[in-house]
């Protein structure tokens, strides 16, 4: 049994050129093109937003390669307007080689009382004995994954439109939201509002939760 913490791969990007664009499409709608300066993008973006006229932001998009719970997975994959790939558990048999033999759980780190904690573990213990149990007696892949409970680690690739990341990320950074879902979609709306502060600075989160649990963001030239 392996725990793990969670990250979160962002291809790398130039927020400026991104605004840019965006901006280019647009003034298409007032051919306005004439305007365009080195910054005329913060102002133009900026009313766009305020107005509500946000389908300008669907000509850019960005994608992520999130490795975290899936539980927090399953709440994500409801966004109908991003596209997933995600690690499939009726393919993957974590008692391989491959992965180890052996099965990897993300660290609840937001779980602070050792008792508590120390519960949670040996469950995850009994589970992965479970598992190989069920491969070794010649249950297929498709019947030993009915025990992967909500923590087990997988990855998954997303790709949304900025506007809907700008609609996913207002959503998934609150308070409201369970704490492994803000621990990685926290850092990312960071690392946006760095990149592209025209749009996403009006976003609020969760300010409160610890940043030491945050994921950790790696930039990628290319996912």
């Amino acid at each position: 049994m392996r725990i793990v913490e969670p990250w979160i791969k962002v291809e790398k990007i130039d927020g400026k050129k991104i605004m840019k664009r965006i901006e280019r499409a647009c003034r298409t709608c007032y051919r306005s093109e004439g305007n365009v300066t080195e910054d005329s993008y913060k102002n133009l973006l900026k009313n766009c937003i305020t107005r509500g006229h946000e389908s300008i932001l669907e000509h850019e998009k960005v994608t992520v390669r999130v490795y975290c719970d899936i539980g927090s997975y399953k709440d994500l994959t409801r966004h109908r307007f991003a596209s997933f790939s995600v690690e499939s558990t009726r393919y993957c048999s974590y008692n391989k080689d491959k992965y180890g033999n052996e099965i990897t759980f993300i660290n609840p780190v937001y779980i602070e009382n050792k008792e508590t904690y120390d519960i949670w573990k040996e469950t995850m213990s009994c589970i992965e004995k479970a598992y190989v149990a069920m491969r070794e007696s010649g249950a297929t892949v498709d019947m030993s994954r009915e025990i992967l409970p909500h923590s087990t680690a997988a990855e998954y690739t997303m790709t949304a439109n900025i506007r809907e990341w700008k609609h996913i990320l207002s959503l998934r950074t609150t308070k409201h939201v369970h704490p492994s879902i803000r621990q990685v979609m926290i850092p990312l709306l960071k690392y946006f509002k760095e990149e592209m502060p025209e749009i996403f600075d009006d976003i609020e989160y969760d300010e409160e939760f610890n940043c030491k649990y945050y994921a950790k963001i790696l930039i990628e030239d290319e996912i």
